[in-house]
């Protein structure tokens, strides 16, 4: 994208990307339904208005926009999401899904079912990138204990909900992580070694609560079930999630996952060789919104920061930073922010990447930190929100059984890690030249 130095900062300019917000924003109350409009139909919106008010002349305009449609952050991204989407799929359909939640529930004693609910999802959300995805799988399970009458549905729903997240927040093939490493440039593993570093103490914290919160079921009355499952099944998802952590190129890990999972299908009949490629193919297909999106943000994001709405944004930031701590403060309250607008935390990432990036490199900043902050808080402005897809999505199942109160005041993960993530920030080894984690 074009340098900022001899941008004049304007607030005008930040019309277009009001506008996106806005429209998505808008239809979402109108309709209920936050994902009523498809989001990168809301970003067009923006990007016409850009063209329509911006002064440059139409070929400049449009260069612009391809630079930042092209950029190679945003084309890193996109061929991600595409081999994220693949491995979802084939992984999905060799059940390897069903496995993990089999043998969850199938190792997890009654008492500990709240527990074992967190621990679930987590696992599940971790392995497959997707929060909302392991809700789905799980919440009819949820559903089936609680109506037993043994269990309190508010308490494994919090459970559920919290679980999700923090395996959403860790994954390697999260739409979150992937945005927030490429955006920033930083290798996942070592987003991944310093994002666990607070999430591990407010998972740990939580299951010790949920563990307490179970001793006192009553388990005379449940009856035991039989589970089936394959623990070869799970394999594709531990080399995904080994390869990650130990640092190994995140095009080679999805590609050894997708291959290695294709070849436990045929082996295993789930599929031939020749519906393999055509699973492959449906999961580049499942990836279309988000790979538009990610293109279609950063060719309006370049229009904006062209004519120097990037640089009014960052002028208003920096006059409350004082120091690195105030400077982490700003880029969390950016990206929740932006968050709240629009229920979207992969988008918010996109769009606070570039400006957070700037602020990192002005205030010398950890790389790897500020990816971080921008995936944690987007995590857990996201998991707060009523119109949010997870919180949704729980409350949708519930069928009216528990309230939003009741959702989150029971979701003991999110408030935690908040309380987590501030307080490595705050009380962190802050003098003049550290900051959070130092």
């Amino acid at each position: 994208m074009t340098s900022n130095t001899a941008i004049i900062p304007s607030f005008k300019a930040l019309l277009p990307l009001f506008v996106f917000i806005a429209s998505f924003l808008s239809v979402g109350i109108i309709q209920n339904d936050f994902y009523a409009l498809p989001a990168p139909i809301a970003v067009i919106a923006g990007i016409l208005v850009a063209f329509l008010m911006f002064k440059q002349s139409i070929n400049s305009k449009i260069s612009t926009f391809l630079k930042g449609c092209g950029d190679t952050k945003i084309l890193t991204m996109c061929l991600i999401y595409l081999l994220a989407g693949a491995f979802a799929a084939v992984t999905k359909a060799t059940g390897s899904v069903d496995a993990i939640v089999n043998l969850g529930l199938d190792v997890i004693n009654i008492q500990h079912i709240y527990f074992g609910v967190f621990i679930i999802a987590a696992f599940l959300s971790l392995s497959t990138g997707t929060s909302v995805g392991a809700i789905v799988a799980l919440a009819p399970i949820v559903i089936g204990f609680s109506d037993t009458g043994a269990f309190s549905l508010a308490i494994l729903s919090g459970a559920l909900l919290g679980g999700a997240m923090f395996g959403d927040n860790l994954s390697m093939i999260s739409d979150t992580t992937i945005a927030a490493t490429q955006s920033l440039g930083v290798k996942m593993s070592d987003k991944f070694k310093q994002n666990i570093k607070i999430a591990l103490p407010a998972a740990l914290i939580t299951i010790g609560i949920l563990i307490y919160q179970g001793l006192i079921l009553e388990t005379n009355s449940i009856e035991t079930v039989e589970y089936f499952y394959s623990i070869l099944k799970i394999a594709p998802y531990l080399i995904v999630i080994i390869l990650s952590i130990i640092g190994i190129n995140v095009f080679v890990t999805l590609v050894l996952g997708v291959v290695s999972a294709g070849i436990l299908g045929v082996i295993s009949g789930d599929f031939s060789i020749l519906e393999f490629t055509r699973i492959c193919y449906t999961g580049f297909t499942n990836m279309t919104e988000i790979f538009l999106l990610s293109l279609l943000t950063g060719g309006l994001a370049a229009l904006v920061a062209y004519n120097g709405g990037i640089e009014f944004i960052l002028q208003k930031i920096k006059t409350g930073i004082k120091n690195k701590k105030s400077a982490q403060f700003g880029i969390a309250a950016l990206v929740s922010s932006i968050n709240l607008a629009i229920a979207n935390n992969t988008v918010s990432i996109i769009i606070s990447g570039s400006i957070a990036k700037t602020i990192t490199d002005e205030y010398e900043l950890d790389l790897k930190k500020t990816a971080s902050i921008l995936d944690v808080f987007a995590c857990i402005s996201q998991g707060f929100l009523p119109y949010g897809a997870q919180v949704l999505m729980v409350l949708s199942f519930a069928n009216g059984n528990i309230t939003y109160l009741d959702l989150v005041s029971n979701t003991w993960y999110l408030v935690l890690l908040l309380g987590s993530t501030v307080g490595f920030i705050g009380f962190g080894r802050g003098n003049k030249n550290r900051g959070f984690w130092d």
